[in-house]
């Protein structure tokens, strides 16, 4: 009778077990999490709707301007700037805030000989981007390379990037040392007693850039 009792309990524990291991707790499933693909998408600077503006100073006051950009494109991934670059034509610069004919045309002059731009053996500066780093909605410090006059430097500044639809607006004030490509004419830095006829060594450029794809 023992015996029977003992091979009943084992019968017994047996089932148990199988029905605990049917019935128990399912393996869980790893939630399926979706993950960003990357897109980087080029889009062409349009240089008609593009604009750059320059703003140089002295100690006895200051003239602005304009320079024309001639091509560029700017490279996004998911809406997010990751390249670009831009090219100008030195050759196009232009003086606004002098209406005198005769003084516009003299500092003109002036700008595009070899004291500053040398606009006939360097008829195109560039800037490419080496990185840009998000600081926010839109936001970035980017830095590059700028060639003026031949001659290459890394800068950097913030920028604003907005995407709307295929278009994509590029803003930015650079802040450059003219010093650093070979425009050294009535600076402080490299002549003495200059007075009031210094030229300060930073320039700058502000930029509106409108690409499309």
């Amino acid at each position: 009778m023992l015996q029977y009792k003992t091979i009943a309990l084992i019968a017994t524990t047996i089932v148990a077990g199988s029905l605990t291991a049917l019935n128990g707790p399912k393996p869980k499933v790893k939630a399926h999490t979706e993950t960003s693909v990357s897109k980087l998408v080029n889009y062409k600077v349009n240089a008609e709707q593009s604009k750059l503006t320059w703003l140089a100073k002295k100690v006895t006051g200051e003239h602005s301007g304009t320079i024309n950009v001639t091509s560029g494109s700017l490279a996004l991934d998911n809406k997010v700037l990751k390249g670009g670059s831009f090219e100008l034509d030195t050759k196009t610069i232009a003086v606004t805030d002098l209406t005198d004919k005769e003084t516009n045309a003299k500092l003109l002059g002036h700008l595009k000989s070899a004291d500053f731009f040398a606009v006939d053996k360097f008829d195109k500066a560039t800037f490419n981007i080496t990185s840009a780093k998000s600081t926010g909605a839109g936001t970035y410090d980017v830095k590059g390379k700028l060639t003026i006059k031949g001659i290459t430097n890394e800068i950097s500044f913030p920028a604003t990037v907005k995407q709307d639809g295929n278009k994509v607006t590029a803003n930015a004030k650079i802040i450059i040392d003219r010093t650093k490509y070979d425009i050294k004419f009535r600076s402080k830095s490299f002549f003495e007693n200059l007075g009031d006829k210094t030229i300060y060594d930073d320039f700058e450029l502000n930029v509106q850039l409108v690409a499309n794809n």
